[in-house]
């Protein structure tokens, strides 16, 4: 695939000035960083490219020959693979983890559950909540809105989560000059060597408090009770893990909340098995209906539904309910109803009914005949899956 004009990938014109290139890279940056679009490609990709544009760009030597050849540049470039090609993710944050003067470009913007990379300004980010939310088959083959009360960490009402106590309160911190992170030269046989890091002093954060919330004692969150609306999609399973993005513990002084992981548990139905999508209902009848034929309701996840037992049905035959099973999740396929059908034989009979059936037991039509009988129950089972 062709790439794409440079200008372009930053939404800048030809003529734009060095700062507008570095505010347009920034711009671009915040808006597809991975920590922001967690397990997107596209925007991972999207970063990648936006972050090839930049170097090339901001770079008046490599901007020149762009400009004037464009990507065809890249074929005569000594190091084989072009300017900007072949760039990773480390390679990014680390050659343009400080262009913005005091920490990364996405200072203030991402977390990352602590420091930033590059030493910049720190915004944490809160921890995970798990839970469990039980479910009949009912609400599983349909889906389902559960309210629940989570008892987890929020902002402190009080400060608003800054865990001062006020806002004179705040002080620019004095080692870092409120950018977050300290820089130190190194003298080596290799000349001067700078390096970045948080700040000790602040924590990576630019400012100190002086005086603390009197609630929350500086931290910006305490214990409290929420209620989340979950909507769970149908065709779940047990054991499943839902996430909803930052419905988790509040993170200290306006960092990002963590994340609320559901679990899903299944309570089982008092007469249909689940197996998959598939809901299986064993069906009993007598040898009388069995040889005769019947009509008979059994209960489905929607509610009843009625099958017609045809005359000399044997035991382990399998009657299919099509659509009555579950749905596949985020899919408009649902799995059938699979009904095994069992003969029931009386323990205790009459005086008269043990007569009746010793007539009978001398008929022919009485008598097993193998040769006669329909296909097994496991060549059912069989056929049907083919």
């Amino acid at each position: 695939m062709a790439k794409r004009d440079y200008y372009d990938v930053l939404g800048i014109p030809k003529g734009s000035s060095a700062d507008e290139i570095k505010k347009a890279y920034r711009k671009m940056a915040i808006k597809y960083h991975p920590d922001k679009n967690p397990d997107d490609k596209q925007a991972e990709e999207n970063f990648k490219e936006a972050a090839e544009a930049y170097e090339v760009l901001s770079s008046p030597e490599k901007r020149q020959r762009y400009d004037q050849f464009g990507h065809a540049a890249n074929a005569s470039s000594a190091n084989g693979g072009g300017y900007g090609g072949g760039m990773n993710m480390e390679d990014i944050f680390s050659q343009f983890g400080d262009i913005f003067g005091g920490g990364s470009p996405f200072d203030g913007f991402f977390g990352g559950g602590g420091q930033q990379r590059g030493g910049g300004r720190r915004v944490t980010k809160g921890s995970n909540l798990r839970i469990k939310v039980r479910l009949n088959l009912e609400e599983i083959a349909n889906g389902a809105e559960k309210k629940i009360k989570v008892n987890k960490q929020v902002l402190c009402g009080t400060c608003d989560g800054t865990g001062a106590k006020d806002k004179s309160s705040f002080q620019t911190c004095k080692t870092c000059g409120g950018s977050g992170a300290v820089r130190r030269v190194t003298n080596t046989i290799l000349g001067q060597m700078q390096t970045t890091s948080t700040c000790p002093t602040c924590n990576g954060e630019g400012t100190q408090i002086t005086a603390k919330c009197n609630v929350c004692h500086g931290d910006g969150v305490v214990r409290g009770e929420e209620t989340i609306s979950i909507n769970i999609p149908a065709g779940v399973s047990e054991g499943m893990q839902l996430s909803m993005s930052g419905k988790g513990n509040a993170a200290p002084r306006g960092g990002i909340p963590g994340d609320l992981i559901i679990l899903i548990e299944e309570i089982p139905h008092e007469t249909l098995k689940r197996d998959g999508n598939n809901v299986i209902y064993d069906l009993h009848i007598s040898f009388i209906d069995a040889a005769l034929g019947t009509s008979i309701e059994v209960p489905t996840i929607d509610g009843k539904a009625k099958i017609k037992i045809d005359p000399g049905t044997q035991g382990g035959r399998i009657l299919r309910l099509k659509g009555k099973g579950v749905p596949e999740v985020n899919s408009y396929h649902r799995g059938d109803q699979l009904v095994h059908i069992n003969i029931w034989t009386p323990k205790a009979l009459s005086r008269e009914e043990r007569e009746l059936l010793e007539k009978l037991q001398s008929s022919p039509n009485f008598k097993p005949n193998p040769g006669k009988h329909e296909k097994s129950f496991f060549e059912r089972m069989k056929e049907y899956f083919e």
